[in-house]
């Protein structure tokens, strides 16, 4: 079968350079749209339930929430582990799934079971969310609002977070690949009523009236329509608070006939719920900033650009002594991966030519085994592209061109074998005499070639049974090397013959 390759590779020039052409195009689509990060992300399949209860203590979210949710969960299928974390005012519950499930299916599997469990967990007490469809690697993005000098007495921390939650966010949010944009710091400003319990008692109110009041009283309400000749006005009630003032204005009960205000109980102001932590920079005290969260399995390299992009406008946007400064950026990390990758292949390219020339005494012989680096690599870019393999340090670092060029080495020698023994002896080859010899060279150790390397890729093929993260950090490299090898080895059947014509008429 080898060898019937090597002949139709030879009697079909043509179409053996039409399709390395092809393969050169795909290969560079390919590389120019793989998903580029950093490392390989080896988070697991896991969906996490997030539960934020202010009022319990954790031996409280542990028995009134996380348990519900544990034991609901626990009848899915599928699932390889359930774990959780029940902290004051919070319940992180996680379930794990095969790697085999999509994620979309299993996020489906538990929204059911939420709805399930809802009705086990008092609405008071907090409801229960799943996390956005991230991972551990999607913090791609970090920045904090910098306030010039000269501008620090006009924004406090809660106008920064105003500012952050109102303005930053929602302009960063829609970005293709950003899940969620979080916001660190500051306070989040509120409209707060505090009231005084001697003004409750002597007017004979409950805190629960205040509450009433305070909820049905914050709405608009449509009504009917009055027709009038052509026209049909509307009718409708705006009762909706859109200022402190409004808040005071709300009636809360009759005495006597006279109306009881908000402001006649308490003090309308503005304020911030409790606070469990806080967010400081470079010892200079409190900041407000923000993370973008990248979607699962999006390409990072282009998600940060665009980030990078709508930043530099909303720069513009924002109000004067305030700005956007970033202290973390993935592409900074992925950029210098990408360098460090370049620089280990053309080094490892540049290596391997010199010692091809120096073994084969031939550099146009020498040249053909080097141009089939580039060649495997471009095919496997289209294989990691139909595979899902991300592009990173870990998957084309330890790429070796040694290993990938061995087959084609191993044909061009018995090709040179063959030509220079009919050279030595003062013959003159013809174009159909070439076409034999090479043939025959190429024939007498494809089968050796084509072993040795089969043996080479069989040393791989451990590694692509590992699972956990094991099998997430290590099998992208091992995929890569496989599809290297596996391009220059068809390369080295169809492309190295091919080639003969180009370089190998004369010794040099």
């Amino acid at each position: 079968m080898f060898k019937a390759i090597v002949r139709f590779s030879i009697k079909k020039k043509l179409f053996v350079g039409l399709t390395t052409l092809f393969l050169f195009i795909g290969g560079i689509y390919a590389m120019m749209t793989l998903p580029i990060d950093a490392v390989p992300d080896i988070t697991n399949n896991q969906v996490q339930i997030v539960t934020v209860s202010p009022t319990l203590a954790p031996q409280e979210v542990e028995q009134l929430i996380t348990m519900p949710i544990e034991i609901a969960m626990s009848n899915i299928m599928n699932v390889e582990d359930i774990r959780s974390v029940s902290r004051f005012g919070l319940s992180v519950v996680t379930v794990v799934f095969k790697e085999s499930v999509p994620t979309l299916d299993a996020r489906q599997l538990i929204n059911e079971q939420i709805q399930t469990v809802a009705g086990e967990i008092p609405t008071e007490l907090g409801t229960p969310e799943m996390m956005p469809i991230t991972t551990g690697l999607g913090e791609i993005y970090q920045y904090v609002l910098k306030v010039a000098p000269g501008y620090e007495d006009k924004y406090d921390a809660m106008e920064l977070r105003t500012i952050q939650d109102w303005m930053v966010k929602r302009q960063l949010s829609g970005i293709p690949g950003i899940v969620e944009i979080n916001s660190f710091g500051g306070y989040l400003k509120q409209y707060e009523v505090a009231v005084d319990p001697d003004a409750l008692f002597s007017l004979n109110i409950t805190i629960g009236e205040v509450f009433e009041a305070l909820s049905s009283n914050n709405q608009n309400t449509g009504g009917s329509y009055i027709e009038k000749v052509k026209n049909a006005y509307y009718i409708r009630s705006e009762g909706m608070i859109t200022r402190p003032k409004d808040i005071e204005q709300i009636v809360v009960t009759n005495r006597n006939g006279i109306p009881v205000h908000i402001s006649d109980v308490g003090i309308v102001r503005f304020g911030s719920p409790k606070r469990f932590g806080a967010m400081t920079k470079d010892g200079e005290g409190e900041c407000v900033g923000g993370i973008a969260m990248m979607l699962k399995g999006a390409n990072a390299n282009v998600v940060t650009r665009e980030l990078e992009q709508r930043v530099e406008k909303i720069q513009h946007l924002l109000p004067e002594g305030v700005s956007i400064e970033p202290y973390l950026n993935r592409s900074e990390l992925v950029n210098r991966n990408i360098s460090t990758v370049i620089n280990n292949l053309i080094e490892g390219a540049i290596i391997v030519f010199l010692v091809l020339i120096l073994f084969l005494g031939n550099v146009r012989a020498g040249l053909i085994v080097a141009s089939v680096i580039p060649l495997a690599m471009l095919f496997a870019f289209i294989m990691m592209r139909i595979f899902n393999v991300t592009a990173n340090l870990m998957s084309l670092g330890a790429i070796d061109f040694g290993i990938v060029v061995d087959g084609s080495i191993v044909i061009v020698e018995g090709i040179l074998a063959h030509i220079y023994g009919k050279q030595f002896r003062g013959r003159t080859l013809s174009k159909k005499e070439m076409d034999a010899e090479v043939e025959k060279g190429a024939s007498g150790v494809v089968r050796s070639a084509t072993f040795a390397v089969v043996i080479i890729l069989i040393v791989f093929f451990p590694i692509l049974t590992l699972g956990g993260i094991e099998g997430k950090y290590f099998t992208p490299m091992a995929k890569t090397l496989v599809f290297c090898i596996i391009g220059a080895l068809i390369l080295s059947l169809t492309y190295i013959p091919m080639m003969r014509l180009f370089s190998l008429n004369t010794p040099s």
